[in-house]
């Protein structure tokens, strides 16, 4: 399960927040009127999306996707956050969030026990999609073991 203290597990987190989540969160921290200085305003642009071929397992792009970057400075801790699609108010929230646990803002604590929550949202849901999935698994044989 992804972990809110660490960065990068917290990054994955935020991109599958809610916004309204994030933006609830958001604004809890901003309550406090701490300084805030955006450093990279939310626009949505294109990345390429790579992924892992499964047989010979080498990288290829698959495509482009559309994301929306956010880069904010809080009370001198910077926060960043990426999330899918064109969402600046999600992706500005994630990165106020982002900043407010990585400064140990006093709601640090409720914003990674939310953001678990999200973790343990999404674990069931990927659990439950694929209970529903297994009876339609297919079989391949190949000839590349026979070779």
């Amino acid at each position: 399960m992804e972990n809110p203290h660490d960065r990068s597990d917290r990054f994955e987190l935020i991109a599958a927040c809610d916004g309204d989540v994030l933006t609830k969160l958001a604004n809890e921290v901003l309550a406090d009127d701490p300084p805030l200085s955006v450093l990279q305003e939310p626009t949505p642009q294109l990345v390429m999306q790579r992924v892992v071929e499964p047989v010979e397992k080498r990288p290829f792009n698959l495509g482009e996707v559309v994301v929306t970057p956010a880069e904010v400075e809080l009370d001198e801790d910077r926060g960043f956050a990426m999330v899918p699609g064109k969402n600046e108010r999600a992706a500005l929230s994630g990165a106020i969030v982002d900043a407010a646990v990585a400064g140990g803002h006093r709601l640090a604590d409720d914003i990674t026990t939310r953001l678990r929550g999200v973790a343990e949202n999404q674990q069931t849901e990927r659990e439950r999609a694929w209970a529903e999935s297994t009876h339609t698994a297919v079989e391949f044989e190949t000839m590349e073991d026979d070779l």
